[in-house]
């Protein structure tokens, strides 16, 4: 009886174990964000599309946007056990381009509290062009509620 005694005490503590490490947090990158020292090559006034190409790459979703601006977005996902994903932070790179294709703005936002916020900014003149955009991308994050989807119904 000694042996099965120890043999359930030992799977019991295995299941334990096993189900310990299945709560552990998960952390998930999606997109990609250019780095601060790769943004300092970008030389605002001076540097071209081609320039910006080669310091950082180009964005994945240029075929959605229009060509006056680069967007560069990436989100960090916390995954905890069997609940839904959360995003926890949400970063975006904004290079705006002049007519000639040199580079006006650039900009950095994220959010804070469902709001968006500008991180860092280095531009040429005040007029900040494509903020809707942005406001769009970043500011629907939790904003609809179950009662707002069917009030018109």
């Amino acid at each position: 009886m000694g042996r099965l005694g120890s043999g359930v005490r030992r799977g019991t503590l295995a299941l334990a174990v096993a189900l310990l490490a299945a709560c552990t947090a998960l952390y998930q990158n999606h997109g990609y964000v250019p780095r601060d020292a790769d943004l300092e090559q970008v030389i605002v006034g001076t540097s071209t599309r081609e320039d910006v190409g080669k310091a950082v790459g180009r964005p994945s979703s240029t075929g959605l946007l229009t060509g006056g601006a680069w967007y560069y977005v990436g989100s960090r996902f916390r995954h905890y056990g069997l609940r839904e994903p959360q995003e926890i932070d949400r970063q975006v790179v904004a290079i705006s381009f002049d007519e000639s294709g040199i580079v006006e703005n650039v900009e950095r936002f994220g959010l804070e509290k469902g709001q968006v916020v500008v991180l860092s900014r280095r531009v040429t003149d005040s007029n900040i062009k494509g903020l809707g955009f942005l406001r769009q991308l970043l500011g629907n994050i939790g904003n609809v509620s179950a009662g707002q989807l069917f009030e018109n119904d």
